[in-house]
């Protein structure tokens, strides 16, 4: 089977980067019932920079203004299933880096059953060119649920 590549929209918070944060801001979107596609965390500084990929964009920003959480975002990003194979994230970056892409950053996991997933993001300049090159479908919140 072909890796999925779909054009997400992402959103950050900052927050402390003091232990317990991370999981008071997945706590709150979870009793929500905010769906998420990925998450990534990780220090900015003396803080961290919190990335959520949700399923339902919309729903997620109701969700967080009702919580008066200070987002940023909607910004956007490629998020990536597909088989598992020796060299698959290899391959995609090849692939971007031959048109003169640069990849900004990338997240990357084997998930066990021969699947893998990835998360990654390319300057905005780069977000239309990078799309129709992977064939990157767009991800709206009509496509998933609450």
């Amino acid at each position: 089977m072909a890796d999925t590549i779909r054009l997400v929209e992402y959103f950050y918070i900052t927050a402390p980067n003091t232990a317990g944060e991370g999981a008071r801001a997945l706590a709150m979107l979870k009793d929500a019932g905010v769906d998420l596609l990925a998450f990534s965390g990780f220090p900015q500084g003396r803080r961290a920079q919190l990335d959520f990929i949700p399923a339902n964009p919309a729903f997620f920003k109701q969700t967080v203004k009702k919580a008066k959480w200070k987002v940023v975002g909607p910004k956007r990003g490629f998020f990536v299933q597909g088989d598992d194979r020796v060299g698959a994230v290899a391959e995609l970056l090849e692939r971007l880096g031959s048109a003169k892409i640069n990849v900004t950053a990338v997240d990357a996991v084997s998930v066990g059953t021969g699947r893998y997933g990835a998360i990654f993001w390319v300057g905005p300049r780069d977000v239309k060119k990078a799309a129709a090159l992977l064939g990157a479908s767009a991800s709206t919140s009509e496509n998933f649920g609450p």
